[in-house]
Order: C-alpha cells, then structure tokens, then sequence
C-alpha cells in the first residue's frame, strides 16, 4: 500500500499524568504515516486526488492539542482515529508520538507510544 509520511512534527502540548504536565505543558514529537492509494494522483497530478499533507497535518495538530490527556496513549489514539474520521481516503494510519521530556530520572532519548488505526471492511463497503 501507498504510503504518505510526515515526520518529526513538532507540537506543545499539556499531556501527562503530573500536575506541572498539565500546567505547563511541554514539547511533544509526532511521525505519521497515513496509508493509502496513491495511482489516480501518481497519474493525474491533482492535488483533488490526493491526500493533502497541509490539511493532515493541521488537522492532526488540531486533535493533539485540542485537550488535555494524562496519557499519551490517549492523545496518540484520539490523532489516529480522528484522521481516520477526517480523511476518507486514508485506509491506515500509523501515530508514533514521541515524548522526549518524559519526567523520568534515567538519560532518554524519548518515551513513545504508537498507535495504528484501520477502517473497518464493512465501512469500505457501505
């Protein structure tokens, strides 16, 4: 399947279980491969055919920080099923959300949770 890929999309955000997490919020990183088929604009060249990585990406950004979540597994499954509910055209989307000012005592990279969405067969056939 065809792929579109954003990645390393940086947001603020106030996710997280802490209360200085929820009042002061902090950085957060999203990488999100949304899956679809790319031939009718592979041959057509309009943008009408594809799926807009302007709008996925405002509208991804948008669901991130419209609330407040304790968990990221949250906030990464409402992006995933949102974009899912936005964009028909996306049959799978993919949402690593990366965490990398994590409040842990150990030297990290990042935390990071990833949540995979799928429309459902039945949806396709209705």
């Amino acid at each position: 399947m065809d792929k579109i890929l954003v990645k390393g999309l940086k947001l603020f955000a106030y996710h997280g279980v802490n209360p200085e997490e929820k009042e002061n919020g902090q950085n957060f990183i999203l990488d999100i491969t949304a899956c679809l088929d790319l031939s009718c604009p592979g041959r057509t060249d309009r943008l009408d055919d594809t799926l807009n990585y302007s709008k996925l990406i405002k509208t991804a950004s948008a669901i991130f920080t419209s609330e407040k979540n304790d968990l990221i597994e949250r906030a990464a499954h409402r992006v995933a099923y949102g974009l899912l509910e936005e964009f028909e055209i996306i049959k799978k989307v993919t949402v690593l959300l990366k965490k990398p000012e994590a409040p842990v005592k150990a030297d990290i990279e990042y935390a990071a949770v990833e949540i995979t969405a799928e429309r459902n067969c039945t949806e396709d056939s209705e």
